[in-house]
């Protein structure tokens, strides 16, 4: 995977078209030296706004979002740890708790030392770990559909984590990535989108690789974050119809933290996808809305 520079504002269509705007960093957590693969844009002196992607998904969940920001924003995406194009091999933790050292990491190897974070799901769950455990890092935090307090694991990712899955056969195991992206979507879902999400797990090793994911999501490591000690300004940008984390948590949340809640109607869980115009209007005017606050215009 080589550095590609910056994406600008760009439209991104397919998954391919996406791996060729990654990059990849050594990164040490938890006793071990991963590579992270991350999606690159904008320019490293602007503010960093870093993108994280939740289970069973990778960075091109924000395909039609994060490279809009590229042009005021230096833009970052990664792949979680054991996701996407970032190490998927044996003998690394997957969870969320990894996962958080895994971006602070990476915001150190990029030289950032703050950034605004948007994250969806199990990315949400990391996010806040870090805006709790590293308040000075995060100025701004948007949550999508995010997993947080008791609200997950859900079944089907769970029986994801079964050793059956490993073993499944090759047709069993599509049909129940096409259930998650195809059927998960609101409305027809777009073929490119579909694709993209499927093909890391296609891949030799992709149906372990799930596994080891999914039976790493754990409960505990969002029951534990001290949330009061989260100072970021934070929007809760939410699919309405979502049943897997549904809006009640983002609105919880958007209580517990002093930030807002913002519904997008007509979206499942993949919000970002089922909502892409409207996502991107409303993280753009919460941007600017703190931007001219914090300038004091």
């Amino acid at each position: 995977m080589s550095g590609a520079g910056s994406a600008g504002s760009a439209a991104i269509t397919t998954h391919d078209e996406w791996q060729s705007h990654q990059r990849t960093a050594a990164v040490a957590v938890d006793g071990h030296e991963l590579e992270v693969a991350y999606y690159e844009a904008g320019d490293p002196d602007d503010e960093t706004l870093l993108f994280v992607h939740g289970i069973p998904t990778w960075s091109f969940l924000w395909r039609g979002v994060a490279p809009a920001f590229a042009d005021e924003y230096y833009v970052l995406a990664p792949d979680l740890l054991g996701y996407g194009n970032s190490a998927s091999g044996e003998g690394f933790d997957r969870s969320i708790r990894v996962q958080e050292a895994m971006l602070a990491a990476l915001l150190d190897s990029v030289d950032a030392a703050t950034a605004t974070v948007v994250a969806h799901d199990i990315g949400g769950g990391a996010a806040l770990r870090l805006a709790a455990h590293s308040p000075d890092r995060v100025d701004r935090l948007v949550l999508s559909n995010a997993v947080c307090y008791d609200s997950w694991p859900v079944e089907f990712v769970s029986t994801l984590g079964l050793p059956r899955t490993a073993g499944m056969d090759d047709e069993e195991f599509e049909g129940k990535l096409d259930f998650a992206f195809a059927e998960g979507a609101h409305g027809e879902a777009d073929p490119a989108f579909v694709a993209g999400m499927k093909a890391p797990w296609l891949r030799e090793g992709g149906k372990r690789a799930l596994a080891r994911a999914a039976v790493a999501t754990n409960t505990n490591h969002t029951t534990e974050i001290p949330y009061d000690d989260i100072d970021a300004d934070v929007l809760c940008l939410w699919g309405a119809d979502d049943v897997m984390q549904p809006l009640s948590y983002g609105e919880r949340l958007a209580e517990d933290l002093g930030g807002e809640v913002v519904e997008l109607d007509d979206a499942y869980h993949w919000v970002v996808e089922d909502r892409t115009e409207g996502y991107r209007e409303q993280l753009a005017a919460f941007l600017t809305e703190r931007d001219t606050t914090e300038g004091g215009e």
